[in-house]
């Protein structure tokens, strides 16, 4: 945490007595000292700067304020880069935890919540101060910010990440660190794991809440709004627990998902190489095991001829076996094949384990949607086809085992500076929300400008700048695995706005008392979501030409509110 981080705080301060309650001194020409009325002065300097007469409200009375555009719009971008601070000081604290505690409970519950703390924050203070008439007139801040934020991560960042993670697309998949297509709108672009998959599928179905809420501006009904705003809150905290239960427990999945495909892998390699190596087919016309082909094998394989096999034969079955290229070892496939095979657990495989085991591995490669493996001279392509089915479904699970994961050095030295940035992120946060929402409503009244875009523009760019920028780093490292994290987080973002962020602002509308009506909002944020989360959750391979659909969609989300509350008077 340097100096240079405060700097701005320092620069509001001294600017503090320019922009409020200034005290002048003149000096009058003939040589007399004279101090001048202090209301002269201030009369003088309202109408050199075309301020109104009435004073504004300091923040906590002594943060300074101003009615003059100009100087919101100084206040905005201090306060606006404090928050980007905090939001930093936040993203920092949060990957140091994550490095000494690792995923699950941290990354799965903690850190989201933390990455939308300044949102949250900003959304609380829009409507919880004041009576309730100016509250209504600010939530608008609040929603501007739920909305922006949104639209911007899905839209601006992910055309982004897709441009800068680009590399050469083969065979419908990106080929890691490969870029020589240049900007071909078909021929590069970005690949991500299933899971990634998934993340845009939650995200989509994380605007359930405000489809809820909208209910009764869809029935044009007035009586019921109040209660619709109840049970979206209920709906809206059900999935905020539920998706932080799935984040806290996807690791655990991921391992077992990825422990099947490469039994899979396992599976249809070794009947593939016994096929090859069979003089027969390995099942009869009716599908049963071949008894005769079945026992030439074993005894092929069983090279001191003691009627059994063992782990030394069994692994030498498999040496030939690529198994490499899904990070399996030879003594991991034994594993698999004693695990399988010896069902009498003495450590070895007799004639009748061997034959009843292929004939097991035989039924779970039937199930499969290819063809049938009793087709006769075809059943070696059909067992290559399906291994190379099952490495290509794990490559898009993003297996990490072959990465090298450093030990962590001083971790309690870590662990209390990732406790402090995060505590100083949160208080920063804490503190600089209020006058940021003051700032842009006394500019929003100045320049007669609506706050919601003021909000909807800007205060993304401070919220959630420390994201864009982590995402757009993963993203340029030019990698499935990195892209698949880049865009998880982007996802993962978007829902936590959709959750906990929309928890926040109808928690906030139920308890004042405040009217929901947003209906161009709500109409842009399901837009974009379910637009953008239908599409992640039905590809993996994003060509080029994708990132120009997402960049359109944010000039098409503003146009839309402008429309629709100023034309069409939704509003």
């Amino acid at each position: 945490m340097s100096v240079k981080a405060f700097l701005p705080l320092f620069i509001l301060l001294i600017f503090s007595g320019a922009v409020y309650g200034r005290f002048i001194s003149a000096v009058i020409s003939d040589g007399v000292h004279t101090r001048i009325d202090r209301e002269e002065v201030l009369r003088l300097d309202r109408s050199f700067t075309g301020a109104e007469e009435e004073s504004c409200e300091q923040s906590y009375g002594f943060l300074p304020c101003t009615k003059t555009a100009l100087g919101n719009v100084f206040l905005i971008l201090v306060y606006g880069y404090l928050m980007f601070l905090a939001a930093t000081y936040l993203s920092s604290g949060s990957e140091l935890l994550l490095e000494i505690l690792g995923p699950g409970l941290i990354g799965g519950l903690f850190l989201p919540v933390l990455g939308a703390l300044p949102d949250a924050m900003l959304i609380l203070v829009s409507g919880i101060s004041g009576s309730t008439a100016a509250a209504q007139s600010q939530v608008s801040v609040g929603m501007g910010l739920l909305a922006g934020s949104t639209v911007m991560l899905i839209t601006v960042i992910w055309g982004t990440c897709c441009i800068v993670g680009k590399c050469d697309i083969q065979n419908s998949v990106a080929v890691d660190m490969k870029d020589t297509k240049g900007f071909s709108l078909a021929g590069s672009g970005v690949s991500t794991d299933v899971w990634t998959r998934h993340a845009a599928t939650i995200m989509a179905v994380s605007v359930t809440p405000f489809l809820v809420v909208q209910l009764p501006q869809l029935f044009h009904s007035t009586s019921g709004r109040h209660f619709a705003v109840l049970i979206a809150l209920i709906i809206s905290l059900t999935l905020l627990v539920s998706y932080c239960l799935y984040q806290v427990f996807q690791p655990w999945i991921q391992r077992r998902r990825l422990a099947y495909v490469k039994h899979k892998h396992v599976v249809s390699g070794v009947l593939k190489h016994l096929r090859m190596r069979a003089l027969g087919r390995l099942c009869t016309d009716e599908g049963a095991p071949n008894a005769e082909v079945l026992e030439k094998l074993f005894k092929a394989i069983d090279e001191n001829e003691d009627g059994y096999l063992s782990r030394c034969e069994l692994k030498a079955l498999v040496v030939g076996m690529r198994l490499e290229e899904i990070n399996l070892n030879e003594t991991d496939a034994v594993e698999k094949l004693m695990t399988d095979f010896d069902t009498s657990h003495d450590q070895r495989v007799e004639l009748s384990e061997f034959i009843a085991g292929v004939s097991k591995w035989l039924n779970e490669a039937r199930g499969s949607k290819a063809p049938s493996p009793e087709a006769g001279p075809d059943t070696v392509k059909y067992l290559g086809d399906l291994q190379e089915e099952t490495r290509r479904e794990h490559y898009f699970l993003g297996d990490q085992s072959d990465e090298n994961v450093e030990a962590v050095e001083n971790p309690r030295s870590i662990t209390i500076k990732a406790v402090l940035l995060l505590l100083l992120g949160t208080v920063i946060a804490a503190v600089i929300a209020d006058p940021l929402v003051d700032a842009v409503n006394n500019f929003s009244s100045a320049t007669s400008i609506p706050s919601f875009f003021i909000s909807f523009i800007a205060l993304p760019l401070a919220t959630n700048s420390s994201e864009a920028v982590s995402a757009i780093i993963f993203a340029s490292r030019k990698k499935l695995r990195s892209a698949s994290l880049t865009f998880s987080e982007l996802y993962g973002a978007v829902t936590m706005n959709n959750l906990l962020c929309l928890s926040v602002f109808l928690a906030l509308v139920y308890v004042r008392g405040l009217t929901w009506d947003f209906s161009s909002e709500v109409l842009v944020i399901l837009i974009v979501c379910v637009v953008m989360g239908v599409f992640a959750s039905v590809r993996s391979t994003f060509p080029l030409w994708t990132s120009l659909l997402a960049f359109v969609l944010y000039p098409f989300s503003l146009v839309l509110v402008y429309v629709l509350d100023y034309k069409l008077g939704w509003s």
